[in-house]
């Protein structure tokens, strides 16, 4: 009891939350749950590179099964349960960007369904990717609080759909669909970089590849 006799308040006897030492491995004697982040990154990257590689022509679009698996499983699900672990961590971006590139995957393995099945109109199509290329642009401007890593990864996504968008419209723009492919290759890339990084500095416990943090703007 305190003077007065009055009982101690919970703030004054309870211990302070301690947040778990990000170098600190399973000898420190406690449970850390581990970043999402990372696992979010690869399955978007491979995806994108996959599909990439058939949008900008280097590989047959005849292919297009694989893009169908990676879009479900790894670019869809995987995606999406990182996003949903990311709001555990109470990392709203992560949550957002996860989440919802996870969606546009899965959004994605239904639309080639559809099309092979009912035939949508590029215009259709067009609308689709303009309105994924309009929410990457805002999550674009959010990622400059992030790592320049990631947001070279927003930056070039932004453009990816915004190529891919104008390939589609009218009677279709097959060159300017490669160009979009191409940079999707370029994005891909640096995802792969940005979750390579996150796994390796993670797992020595040091920055071992830089990811550039962004200061305010």
């Amino acid at each position: 009891m305190e003077a007065g006799g009055l009982p101690p308040r919970e703030a004054d006897v309870a211990p302070a939350p301690v947040r778990p030492d990000p170098t600190a491995g399973a000898s420190a004697g406690f449970w850390r749950p581990a970043d999402p982040g990372p696992l979010g990154l690869a399955g978007f990257a491979a995806t994108t590179f996959v599909l990439s590689m058939m949008n900008s022509n280097l590989v047959s679009d005849q292919g297009i099964g694989v893009v169908l698996a990676l879009a479900i499983a790894y670019g869809g699900i995987a995606q999406l349960l990182a996003g949903m672990w990311e709001f555990r961590t109470g990392n709203t971006f992560g949550a957002v960007a996860f989440s919802s590139y996870g969606a546009f995957w899965i959004s994605f393995f239904f639309l080639l369904h559809l099309t092979a099945r009912d035939g949508l109109t590029p215009h259709a199509v067009s609308l689709y990717l303009w309105a994924w290329g309009i929410f990457t642009t805002y999550m674009f401007f959010a990622s400059l609080r992030t790592t320049g890593a990631i947001a070279l990864v927003f930056l070039l996504l932004s453009i990816t759909f915004i190529l891919l968008a104008i390939g589609d419209m009218g009677g279709g723009h097959r060159s300017i669909t490669h160009a979009g492919g191409y940079v999707g290759i370029a994005t891909a890339a640096a995802a792969w970089y940005a979750s390579f990084a996150a796994v390796i500095n993670s797992t020595f416990g040091k920055v071992v590849l830089p990811v550039f943090p962004l200061r305010a703007v």
